[in-house]
């Protein structure tokens, strides 16, 4: 095996290499973005840089799945719904009290649910990882129930805020966070291995491409001092 052969592998490997962590970077950020919705644009904003928002969008998967969330009891949902028709009926009468209700039912069920409650912050976090669609719309009522409290919100803000207090109370009555474990296991291995495969087979053939066209490059005569030499 001659130089030029060692260095045309050598120069393969390594653009393999680094077409492999591109594919692989820029799955994870169509995957990222796929599973957050406007959630990634959101932390992308808030963090400046897409490297460090997708580094803090792992960090909340990473947090959640050491939670023990658990799905309610089909008990358990039919007293939830129940108090939440009251919690409604309450607002042709006491708009007010029932947006503050509303609140506080969210939060029960959350902490039903396994999700800690203590921090706000944290607590949109974490519901973010499984409830990318509402959890925006909980900020807006929390920021509303806030205003509500400094007596700053109108009875329009406060029935925004009861529709939004609404939408995340009914996600969080379904089992969002184990959909992946009721699905066909089979189905989702072929389909992974389906994926990998043609990741893989992408890489290889970019690869051997680049590393042919280098190996060619490599193998034309170089004249120096008016002679033609060969490697």
């Amino acid at each position: 095996m001659n130089e030029v052969t060692i260095v045309a592998i050598l120069v393969g490997v390594l653009v393999l290499g680094m077409v492999g962590w591109y594919v692989w970077q820029r799955q994870r950020s169509e995957a990222l973005r796929a599973r957050y919705g406007p959630e990634y644009e959101r932390t992308v904003s808030q963090a400046g840089d897409k490297r460090r928002a997708e580094a803090e969008l792992l960090k909340r998967q990473e947090r959640v799945e050491h939670l023990d969330i658990r799905p309610l009891s089909a008990e358990q949902r039919n007293g939830y719904l129940q108090q939440w028709h009251a919690v409604q009926a309450k607002f042709v009468d006491d708009p007010k009290g029932a947006v503050s209700d509303a609140d506080r039912q969210v939060e029960e069920v959350m902490k039903a649910r396994g999700y800690p409650i203590a921090d706000v912050d944290q607590r949109a976090a974490d519901l973010s990882v499984h409830h990318p669609r509402v959890v925006d719309n909980y900020r807006a009522a929390r920021d509303i129930a806030h205003r509500h409290r400094r007596g700053e919100a109108t009875t329009e803000d406060l029935r925004q805020a009861m529709v939004y207090y609404r939408d995340l109370f009914q996600d969080l009555l379904e089992d969002r966070e184990h959909e992946h474990e009721r699905a066909d296991p089979r189905a989702t291995a072929q389909a992974q291995r389906a994926d990998r495969d043609r990741v893989v087979d992408r890489v290889a053939e970019r690869g051997a491409d680049r590393a042919a066209g280098a190996a060619d490059r490599m193998s034309e005569p170089v004249i120096r001092n008016d002679r033609e030499v060969r490697p």
